[in-house]
């Protein structure tokens, strides 16, 4: 009797798993989005800016960037060290189908974690408002643009007023390193 349960509960459990490879493979993101991630595969020189508020630059330095596959097409994470600076950052891109968005996630030494969200076919993303330590508020909006084959380009900027009005904050030229091998 319980060889023919078990069998039973064997069955209904094979019954159900069109309804589990439903949830665990949706439907596929944009062309767009995917483009946008493969483009970003691989190693990147990056040269930094950090802008003051009157627009000329505090600081300038060198670092890189590395992006690789998680999840072929879908989740890519990544790691950018600016060694002058003894920074570096974890990052973590997705794209979710289910409301056409990427969205990334960035978190570094002081342990606060950023996320960032904007349309999947778009090359923007804006976090929420975020209250910092001191009361102050605090949006940032990531923009990547000219974008080639070998480079591409990217702004941070911020709000203190809800996204109303944007500062630049910095700036970012990404050239593929050479001997990458991607293209």
């Amino acid at each position: 009797m319980r060889f023919f349960l078990s069998l039973a509960a064997l069955a209904a459990g094979a019954l159900s798993q069109p309804a589990i490879a439903q949830e665990i493979h949706p439907d596929p993101p944009a062309e767009a989005a995917v483009e946008q991630l493969r483009q970003a595969i691989g190693l990147w020189d990056v040269t930094t800016e950090f802008i003051r508020e009157n627009g000329s630059v505090a600081g300038a330095a060198e670092g890189q960037y590395r992006f690789g596959w998680i999840v072929p097409d879908r989740v890519v994470q990544g790691m950018s060290t600016i060694p002058e600076w003894n920074q570096a950052s974890g990052i973590l891109f997705y794209v979710r189908p289910s409301t056409d968005e990427i969205e990334m996630v960035s978190v570094g030494a002081d342990g606060r974690l950023w996320t960032m969200t904007g349309p999947e076919t778009g090359e923007m993303r804006t976090t929420p408002n975020v209250t910092m330590a001191d009361g102050t508020t605090l949006m940032l909006r990531f923009s990547r643009f000219d974008v080639q084959p070998g480079s591409f380009r990217s702004r941070m900027e911020m709000s203190n007023d809800g996204g109303q009005t944007w500062r630049l904050g910095n700036r970012q030229h990404f050239r593929r390193a050479s001997g990458d091998g991607e293209s």
